[in-house]
């Protein structure tokens, strides 16, 4: 005779094979969920998650003149009047032009060098200390 899972068991329980899944996926997405909580909670709290700051809103062209020098031409954005210094250079660092007070809208100023060739950045520092690349261009 034959002793059937039921009864081997105890009397009015069956085992299947169902009943151990369901707390195993549990265990294991508790303990997933543990460790992610815990890589964030360690990264902000030794500084790996850095922090994040806003971008500065300026627009200005630049063309070349007859003479192959650079005119920037402020054409506003709502940090222009932010800015404590500004400065525009070649990628090897000749300083083109550079101003120390906030431009206003339409104002001109020309590079002290022609910039035919040259890749020119103008980096602008603003009131708050905040330092951002406002324009890129290779002519």
């Amino acid at each position: 005779m034959k002793i059937q899972n039921e009864e081997a068991v105890s009397p009015g329980k069956a085992v299947t094979t169902e009943d151990a899944v369901s707390p195993v996926i549990g265990v294991i997405l508790m303990v997933a969920i543990t460790v992610i909580l815990a890589a964030v909670i360690a990264a902000f709290v030794f500084g790996l998650a850095g922090t994040t700051g806003s971008s500065k809103n300026v627009a200005l062209t630049m063309t070349m003149n007859g003479t192959d020098y650079g005119v920037i031409t402020w054409q506003g954005g709502a940090d222009l009047g932010q800015i404590a210094n500004w400065e525009a250079k070649t990628d090897n660092g000749t300083v083109l032009a550079e101003g120390t007070d906030a431009p206003a809208v339409g104002d001109v100023d020309t590079t002290d060098y022609t910039i035919l060739n040259e890749r020119v950045i103008v980096t602008a520092t603003f009131n708050d200390g905040a330092t951002q690349v406002i324009f890129d261009k290779r002519f």
